[in-house]
């Protein structure tokens, strides 16, 4: 398992984060493994993932929400992908009214550089969010 964390600093406030995170239909807008999300309920998704040239569907399940703090996920077995399993923990620290500090932590079994793809999914994810459409802040 490869395991990686990194922060960056979003202009937006910390309820707008949590919730542009929680719209996990946007997950392929920064998260470029993953290629489509279908929900399931509340908490299990399907997410069709790309790694090293092979396709793959994993079920993720929510384990935690704290409101506007954290949000942790973790693959289950769905027969799909079953050798390959990954966890992750991004929390929101609010730093003034219009920035919040996101925190991300991923574990991950199925190879590549960790480190650089969390950092790639950081950076997406505050151009999203801080570009023409992204937070209600720029709306």
């Amino acid at each position: 398992m490869n395991a990686a964390k990194g922060s960056i600093v979003v202009k937006a406030p910390v309820a707008d984060v949590y919730e542009r995170w929680l719209a996990f239909e946007d997950y392929p807008k920064f998260i470029t493994a993953i290629k489509r999300v279908r929900k399931l309920d509340a908490n299990h998704f399907v997410a069709s993932l790309a790694f090293n040239g092979k396709q793959y569907d994993a079920m993720l399940e929510i384990m935690l929400r704290v409101f506007e703090r954290r949000l942790a996920w973790r693959t289950i077995s769905n027969g799909h992908a079953p050798d390959h399993l990954a966890a992750g923990v991004v929390s929101f620290t609010s730093l003034s009214d219009q920035n919040t500090c996101v925190t991300l932590k991923l574990t991950s079994s199925f190879g590549g550089a960790v480190s650089r793809r969390v950092d790639g999914y950081l950076d997406n994810f505050k151009r999203l969010i801080e570009g023409p459409a992204g937070s209600k802040a720029n709306a």
